[in-house]
């Protein structure tokens, strides 16, 4: 196979070596030429700079088919045969690692078909890793027709690998043979869209994610920054990490807002070792995370704080400030109301939803939620509150979802507001009920991750300690529900805010 040839005179195939020898095709289409491209009606553009045609794989070339050769066959039963035969094209496969950034897999071959798998982009991921991609679908790049790479869209590294794929892509475009497209797309739902846009007066390239994209991207690398995604990185280390929770603590007020997530972690973190949360060292971590939470979004006096007993300092008087973060809020309100400190609950609460409103890389339900805590902790109207919790259900809906994970919100995020519903309600069987369905989401969300996030059910420990000091029948022993914070034994005295 050393060349593509479009209808040229020679053997006419039988319908049987039609059959057996075609495939799905991408081709470049500035390679149509419009003699070419009025013998193939049937072919069809899939993303800029992309056509889809068919190919026979004749066995001294590659020849691509025109209407009657698709006429005599079937445009149905041709298009069965041409996908059964490009998913038996044999290709390579390897993890390329960027600098310690994304991870790219690069598929790669002899075969002139092996770029146009992008088509099926999901099947190939299956056939290559084991897995099919996830609901957000990949970012891909087709330089070559023997060469595409692809980075599954699950995580915070997405943002590199936009900029990496791009790089990737136009090199191995530049270097041939065969060069099919520079461009980055995004395949989700079974279509490309390109990401890359070129200015023809001066032949330069810009990426621009086109909005649901960019608004995912913002999503995930906020989950991610806050560790709130499963990851397979090493088990924690307490005292790198004490450390480094100390050094972001060394430069506050201005380094608060990046000081606080890693306490968040550094708190779960004690519960690797410590599940029940008895020891001195692992409340300490617990009170100082809220301590920080409070301070980011309402200001506080000086005080001291405690990460263990030989870390400790001093937090400086700092006027409020709140940050446009409303998954930071939220963790700093279930925080509060773990720790017991109703009045830092009750400033947290007085944080205009504006403010967080601003914040575009959460769901809409997500603001709904925090609408509905502040609302029910400033004990406004029943009916209002209710109006508050059903508008969180309606937008926390698979459908309605542009920014976190779909198992995300289903398997964590919502599970504290289905518990608040039996809180509200005050049926006590069934918040046990969904108490026990919260915490097995959140271990089927987590497996075997050694995140810090994966040892506490924040969300879900916060409604359970609410629930406890209201008489409902708790049960502290509990998987993910720290038993000494639940119950409030560990809880001890903190400096005013």
């Amino acid at each position: 196979m050393n060349h593509d040839d479009t209808g040229a005179p020679g053997h006419t195939p039988t319908i049987d070596e039609l059959l057996r020898g075609t495939h799905a095709r991408l081709l470049p289409t500035d390679s149509l030429t419009p003699e070419i491209a009025g013998a193939m009606r049937y072919a069809r553009v899939v993303a800029d700079g992309l056509v889809f045609g068919y190919a026979l794989d004749a066995p001294t070339s590659v020849r691509i088919l025109t209407d009657p050769d698709v006429e005599r066959v079937g445009v149905e039963k041709l298009g069965e045969a041409a996908y059964a035969n490009l998913m038996r094209t044999p290709v390579e496969h390897e993890l390329v690692d960027i600098d310690g950034r994304a991870t790219l897999h690069s598929v790669y071959g002899d075969s002139h078909f092996v770029a146009s798998n992008a088509l099926f982009l999901s099947e190939l991921s299956r056939r290559v890793t084991g897995r099919p991609l996830p609901e957000a679908g990949a970012l891909v790049v087709v330089p070559t027709r023997h060469l595409l790479a692809f980075h599954p869209i699950t995580d915070g590294s997405v943002v590199d690998a936009v900029n990496d794929l791009a790089a990737y892509a136009l090199g191995a475009y530049e270097d041939g043979p065969g060069r099919l497209s520079p461009q980055v797309y995004w395949w989700h739902r079974g279509g490309l869209t390109s990401l890359t846009v070129i200015d023809e007066d001066s032949r330069t390239f810009s990426l621009r994610p086109p909005s649901e994209l960019l608004g995912l991207m913002k999503g995930l690398a906020g989950l991610d920054r806050a560790g709130r995604l499963p990851g397979s990185g090493a088990a924690p280390d307490i005292d790198a990490m004490t450390r480094a929770t100390a050094g972001a603590l060394a430069h506050a007020p201005a380094g608060l807002e990046e000081a606080f997530a890693p306490a968040v972690a550094l708190s779960h973190a004690h519960c690797a070792t410590d599940p029940e949360l008895a020891r001195v060292e692992g409340w300490n971590a617990w009170a100082t995370a809220l301590q920080l939470g409070t301070a980011l979004f309402t200001g506080a006096q000086a005080q001291k704080y405690y990460l263990g007993e030989e870390t400790e300092g001093e937090l400086p008087a700092m006027p409020a400030a709140p940050p446009a973060d409303a998954r930071a809020w939220l963790d700093a309100f279930y925080l509060s109301l773990v720790c017991r400190d109703r009045q830092r609950s009750a400033r947290l609460c007085r944080v205009p939803l504006e403010v967080l409103r601003a914040d575009e890389g959460v769901d809409p339900y997500v603001l709904h939620w925090i609408d509905t805590l502040q609302s029910y902790w400033c004990e406004r109207p029943g009916d209002e509150v209710v109006e508050k919790l059903v508008a969180t259900m309606q937008t926390s809906a698979p459908e309605a979802l542009t920014r976190a994970p779909k198992d995300f919100v289903n398997l964590v995020d919502y599970q504290p507001a289905a518990l608040f519903h039996r809180l509200f309600t005050r049926d006590h069987d069934a918040f046990t009920e969904a108490l026990d369905e919260a915490v097995a989401h959140h271990g089927s969300y987590w497996g075997d991750s050694t995140a810090p996030r994966a040892r506490v059910a924040l969300g879900p420990l916060a409604l359970a300690c609410l629930a406890y000091d209201q008489g409902f029948p708790v049960t502290t022993k509990r998987p993910f529900l720290p038993g000494y914070l639940l119950d409030g034994q560990r809880v001890e005295v903190m400096p005013a805010p």
